[in-house]
């Protein structure tokens, strides 16, 4: 009797630890899950927040571009102010995108003799001041000096029309996704004034 009554505990206890792994199990695989869920929905909202963010960066670089000069003290400050730059330089929320990311292009608009068609070109040869890009335009409309439209880019480093797409930087790398690449924004904007006023004295 007592034998039976030991075999009996025995098995109650046995069933316990077991009934106790099995929840720590079902807790562990639940929780796991769950994180899994919140730091994707996390990263996709980012994901998002960045596409929009540069979109709205592309515009707002090329409206100021094409109302301001084209030296490169200026184009840097065009950069600083569209993008919203955290304490690491980065776009906030961002990264690896910075500043040095928006590529500003100035196109000029070839003609086709014979059809009339209007085909955007990138200015090699860039005038040495506004005033002189106004005398160019006023001159030939349609001249490879001649800046038409500016053109903002969300690129790598670099110059020319080869844009590479920038790598998209997890928040959290739970996965290698380093193949990754930000989708490409674009703006291209009329040009204004570029930075000319009345009076200013042509350079050569």
């Amino acid at each position: 009797m007592l034998a039976h009554r030991n075999t009996t505990l025995v098995l109650r206890y046995r069933s316990g630890l077991f009934s106790r792994g099995a929840v720590v199990i079902e807790f562990s695989l639940l929780v796991i899950t769950f994180f899994v869920i919140v730091f994707g929905m996390l990263e996709f909202a980012r994901a998002m927040y960045i596409i929009n963010t540069l979109h709205e960066v592309t515009r707002s670089a090329a409206a100021a571009a094409a109302t301001s000069a084209f030296d490169q003290s200026t184009l840097n400050n065009i950069r600083q102010q569209a993008m919203v730059v955290g304490s690491d330089g980065n776009l906030v929320l961002g990264k690896p995108v910075k500043p040095a990311h928006i590529r500003i292009d100035y196109l000029s608009l070839s003609r086709d003799a014979s059809s009339g068609t209007l085909t955007p070109t990138l200015i090699t040869a860039m005038p040495s001041c506004p005033a002189r890009n106004r005398l160019n335009c006023l001159a030939d409309p349609y001249g490879p000096s001649c800046i038409r439209l500016v053109r903002v880019r969300i690129c790598q480093p670099g110059e020319g029309e080869q844009c590479d797409r920038v790598p998209y930087d997890m928040l959290f790398p739970l996965v290698d996704l380093s193949s990754l690449r930000l989708p490409r924004a674009e703006t291209i904007a009329t040009a204004h004034t570029m930075g000319y006023s009345i009076g200013s004295i042509p350079c050569p």
